[in-house]
């Protein structure tokens, strides 16, 4: 069963102490590494690979072939973790199931995620042409957006599941036409929701505020966020996070 957690808290307290001051939360990792456990990544996003390979975890990755557009919620909350969990259990099944998992002496962890945009309370995901894409970037030239995305970690051998999910609200600048026909050109913008990567060089000069660290800044802050979801799998945290 998947129990939905709320992870406002945690980023509320990333945000307002420094990372200096979470040597304790890094030594606490190492113990949680030495403890032995497998990771497996299932996301090919380059932000997701660096972060975990800079908290020094070990990990394969394993993709999901879903067909998105297939998996619809209302909600645009909903969605992100529906899409997150589909994607936990389509690589749960080509891995031949939890049960192949289940005598290991090492538990396996699985992280799976999603993200989407949401404009003029329209959800948008990768777009599917030049000109939805043109569409989605004129869009928030001058105006906002909002960010949200999932988190799941699934011990496959326990069959425990942790979600989480968090929205931000991002506002832009006017957008220049040069750097939107540019951003069209990189393949990148095709490979992610809404066309719409904050870090992206040519982006990030024209974000004018945001509210609330959005889901591609918070990769960033993941190294707290991934060790009380993992920890708390291999019971080395409260259940109640």
């Amino acid at each position: 069963m998947v129990v939905k957690h709320t992870i406002c808290v945690i980023l509320f307290i990333v945000i307002l102490y420094p990372s200096s001051l979470f040597r304790k939360e890094e030594e606490e990792m190492g113990m949680v590494v030495e403890r032995g456990f497998k990771l497996i990544l299932g996301s090919q996003w380059m932000a997701r690979k660096k972060i975990l390979g800079e908290m020094g975890y070990d990990f394969t990755i394993v993709t999901a072939d879903i067909d998105e557009k297939a998996i619809r919620r209302d909600n645009p909350q909903d969605l992100v973790v529906a899409l997150a969990q589909a994607k936990a259990d389509e690589i749960i099944s080509k891995l031949g199931g939890q049960s192949q998992f289940a005598q290991d002496p090492l538990p396996t962890l699985l992280i799976t995620a999603d993200t989407v945009i949401v404009y003029k309370g329209v959800i948008r995901e990768k777009p599917i042409s030049k000109e939805e894409a043109r569409q989605f970037i004129k869009g928030y030239s001058g105006s906002h957006g909002s960010v949200v995305g999932s988190v799941i970690v699934s011990n496959l051998k326990t069959g425990v599941q942790r979600a989480g999910w968090d929205k931000a609200e991002v506002y832009f600048h006017e957008i220049p036409a040069k750097v939107i026909d540019d951003l069209i050109d990189d393949s990148i913008t095709f490979k992610v929701a809404g066309g719409l990567t904050l870090e992206h060089p040519l982006i990030s000069p024209f974000i004018d505020t945001v509210v609330r660290p959005p889901i591609s800044i918070i990769i960033n802050l993941l190294p707290c966020f991934l060790f009380c979801f993992i920890s708390t799998i291999l019971d080395t945290c409260s259940e109640t996070l």
